[in-house]
């Protein structure tokens, strides 16, 4: 390979914007389809990117990795992206795809990118030409070799570790991790075989890291997920409207920081069970039932009561901010001849903005610490201390 050129330490300031926008979209749709993550960076300058190929994804996880300031373009297929107009609009405006034919004249097509190259673009290529199965490589096309040596630019090698579980070949999308490691440059004698056995040692650590996670983690996954993941949610809800002591925030706590996707759902299930337990608490205390209330005190119920004989179901507004238990209210409001429509409709609003918030609270942080899914027990542990005192220190208030 030719000493490499000086190249502009980064691309025009025109195809900033348009690399900025697609890397936030596709670091977006990633992370919240399981999650993403990054290591390594590209050399300052042009440069020309391979990496292994299994899923369309790839594409996605490439772009969410590479700096804008970089611009990168990637190299499609032309007979597939580019043989129909809808195929080619979403190839060039959302993955910035250039075509690149299979059948002949390849070669010509990746050349012709070497003056972008120069100026300090990013060229991505899949050296195998088309998707394998994960763990599986091909042979690497010599085409990615011939352009980095005539554009004088160095040649990058990126493993991606996910993207066949999240996006598999002719399958559905799917929940999963993706990971990115991009190495350093290869030396200027590289080989195919070369280019082919760094991409395969840094898929191989991304693919390590990927499977790093905690067991209990993948089990609450695997429950919220199912079909009867909304039901449980709900039924916990509807128990502790009545009865059952434990608020079904801590549900939130440790099922959306484990799968922050699961957010809108969970959220919707605690309120639907919040309101129908509610509502059947309602009428159970005014036909003069007596249901248990474990970890309530006298005072709660002498406060709740006086808050509902002087606001109605107005009253419950206060519940989501002193620390009273929901069931205290409902009784008491059952007691009081708290018109229903009235309860659900104040219930709605009151507990619905507080699971709302937290739900919305616990899904940015369960994104932001994806990378440290491994210590998820740990996790519990701490926050089942935090709960267990805060409790305490609740049931001490109002004894």
């Amino acid at each position: 390979m030719t000493t490499l050129a000086p190249a502009r330490a980064s691309a025009p300031p025109r195809h900033w914007l348009a690399s900025a926008l697609r890397r936030l979209l596709w670091w977006v749709t990633l992370t919240l389809t399981g999650g993403f993550q990054r290591r390594g960076r590209l050399p300052r300058g042009g440069c020309v990117v391979i990496a292994n190929h299994s899923s369309h994804a790839d594409t996605a996880a490439l772009l969410a990795a590479l700096d804008a300031r970089h611009a990168p373009v990637i190299g499609a297929a032309a007979d597939y992206w580019f043989a129909s107009p809808w195929r080619r609009r979403i190839c060039s405006r959302l993955a910035g795809g250039f075509p690149v034919r299979r059948d002949g004249g390849g070669v010509d097509d990746l050349l012709a990118m070497a003056d972008e190259l120069r100026a300090g673009r990013t060229v991505v290529l899949f050296p195998e030409g088309t998707r394998r199965a994960d763990g599986e490589f091909g042979t690497f096309h010599r085409g990615a070799l011939v352009l980095a040596e005539e554009a004088g630019v160095p040649l990058v090698p990126v493993g991606i570790a996910g993207t066949d579980k999240v996006l598999p070949k002719h399958g559905r999308l799917r929940s999963g991790v993706v990971r990115v490691r991009i190495g350093a440059p290869l030396p200027a004698a590289a080989t195919p075989e070369d280019a082919r056995a760094s991409v395969a040692a840094l898929h191989a650590r991304a693919e390590a890291e990927r499977k790093r996670d905690s067991g209990l983690r993948r089990r609450v996954s695997s429950v919220i997920n199912s079909r009867w993941g909304a039901v449980l949610v709900f039924l916990w809800a509807v128990a502790e409207a009545l009865s059952w002591p434990l608020i079904p925030e801590l549900l939130v706590a440790t099922i959306v920081i484990a799968v922050p996707r699961s957010a809108v759902k969970v959220s919707l299930s605690i309120v639907a069970g919040t309101l129908a337990g509610g509502l059947l608490g309602l009428q159970l205390a005014a036909a003069g039932a007596q249901l248990p209330a474990p970890l309530t005190t006298d005072r709660m119920r002498a406060q709740a009561r006086h808050e509902i004989a002087v606001e109605g179901a107005d009253a419950v507004r206060h519940q989501p901010w002193k620390g009273l238990p929901y069931k205290v209210y409902v009784a008491e409001a059952g007691k009081a001849d708290v018109p229903p429509v009235d309860w659900v409709v104040e219930s709605a609003k009151a507990r619905g903005s507080r699971t709302a918030m937290l739900t919305a609270l616990f899904a940015v942080l369960g994104l932001l610490l994806q990378r440290f899914r491994r210590w998820y027990v740990g996790y519990l542990v701490v926050f089942a201390g935090v709960f267990a005192w805060s409790l305490a220190g609740v049931i001490r208030t109002w004894s």
